[in-house]
């Protein structure tokens, strides 16, 4: 069976600054939650989501869900009050298998609007202490539509301006360091930060929205991918104003190739550096995904892509499929379809380096290879054996997904050593 974890969010409202006392109203729900859970009684959870939550997630998708989790996770030994920030409410959930943090929003009616489960940030990264040379320092940015929160990290010891660098996290419910509630458990991102702040460069790192402490007052329904170019406009535009830092360095992950190519466009940007970033739109990658799928799945992401392009939305969608194109994401799929990241890039006019590693499963060479054709003058850098999380790896399968859960694992040095390059010669 495949690795599942819960994930339902509907609304996460943006916090306000103070925390406060738990609610009795949040008490009682995440103790009825509890026990209906542990009593096999998904149906019973179901009853209390809002009528947005019912109409987003149908009860039987919801069944499969949490009995994948309760074979996956066991049952919930109990629950702790961590911090209420209205209407968040994150309670540390300890499960027979492993901890995470549960979040839960409530609206008037005590029903909930919000119920996820996220990576215990205190259990994923202890044992990745923080470089005395280091100093990190969080950053909650305010938003339109809510808050972005995440770590500036720079060097102890600074001697005058220093560049720093934007880390913009990939795909899926990715948190600032690298890590997801989808069993992604790499730091990749909390290392190639330590890497360049031990070379002196500062650097940005944040969790995307609705994943970690970022929150917006958006349904899921609601969110386009242009809102992750308008976060991290919002950062670049936070540390342009900051005179600690001589020049400022986009590095995209992923998805988040794509996303800074686009927030680059327009902005005071010195370097831009695409690590496996795609060369082809959405809709050729979700194909390419379902090569290794049953026939009915690829059928069904295919008919999902053709309502898409009509600009309609498929409401009919496998329940296997749900995790990537339930209806309430179609909408930002059709966002992210539009864009091909060969005709973005060519409109970037700083030095670009494109870092693609060699034994990437999920973005192979050919992706890098695409962006440089479409960039001649940029730099392409072929790193090998390295794949899709930045670290050293094989192309067997199993021994190249294994480092997927691997947190310690370090970075590939010969890429760490390509970015401190480029980055050290920008002028």
């Amino acid at each position: 069976m495949r690795k599942f974890i819960f994930c339902v969010t509907i609304l996460l409202c943006a916090v306000k600054i103070w925390a406060q006392a738990e609610p009795t109203s949040y008490h009682i729900a995440i103790n009825k939650f509890k026990t209906f859970y542990n009593n096999n009684e998904p149906d019973s959870v179901y009853s209390m989501f809002s009528p947005d939550m019912k109409q987003t997630l149908p009860p039987d998708v919801f069944k499969t869900t949490t009995e994948q989790l309760k074979s996956q996770l066991g049952n919930l030994n109990k629950t702790e009050f961590v911090k209420y920030n209205q209407p968040l409410g994150i309670y540390k959930a300890n499960f027979q298998n492993d901890t995470f943090l549960l979040n839960i929003a409530l609206n008037d009616k005590n029903q909930f609007t919000g119920l996820r489960l996220t990576p215990n940030s205190s259990s994923i990264t202890s044992n990745t202490p923080l470089d005395p040379s280091l100093v990190e320092t969080p950053i909650t940015l305010k938003t339109m539509v809510g808050t972005i929160s995440g770590t500036l990290t720079t060097p102890k010891d600074v001697s005058g301006k220093i560049p720093v660098v934007i880390i913009i996290p990939g795909t899926g419910p990715i948190d600032r360091d690298g890590n997801s509630n989808t069993g992604l458990n790499t730091n990749m991102y909390k290392l190639l930060a330590y890497a360049l702040g031990k070379s002196g460069i500062a650097s940005v790192r944040y969790d995307r929205r609705m994943v970690g402490q970022s929150t917006c007052n958006q349904k899921e329904s609601e969110l386009r991918f242009e809102d992750n170019v308008d976060d991290v406009v919002s950062v670049i535009d936070m540390l342009t104003s900051d005179e600690r830092f001589s020049k400022i360095v986009i590095a995209g992950h992923s998805e988040g190739a794509l996303v800074g190519m686009l927030a680059t466009t327009d902005e005071p940007i010195k370097g831009f550096i695409s690590l496996e970033g795609a060369g082809y739109p959405g809709e050729k990658i979700l194909m390419d995904q379902m090569k290794n799928q049953p026939q009915y799945m690829a059928d069904g992401i295919k008919n999902v892509l053709d309502s898409l392009k009509r600009g309609k939305i498929n409401p009919h969608v496998d329940p296997q499929l749900y995790s990537i194109a339930r209806p309430s994401v179609q909408f930002y799929m059709m966002s992210w379809c539009r864009y091909d990241p060969t005709q973005v890039i060519r409109k970037l006019k700083m030095p670009i380096l494109f870092i693609q590693g060699t034994t990437d499963l999920q973005v192979t060479v050919d992706n890098g290879q695409k962006l440089k054709s479409a960039k001649s003058n940029a730099n392409l850098m072929l790193i090998r054996g390295m794949n899709y999380v930045l670290k050293t790896a094989p192309s067997d399968k199993e021994p190249n997904l294994a480092t997927y859960k691997q947190p310690d694992l370090p970075l590939n040095t010969e890429m760490v050593t390509d970015i401190v390059d480029f980055i050290q010669k920008l002028k």
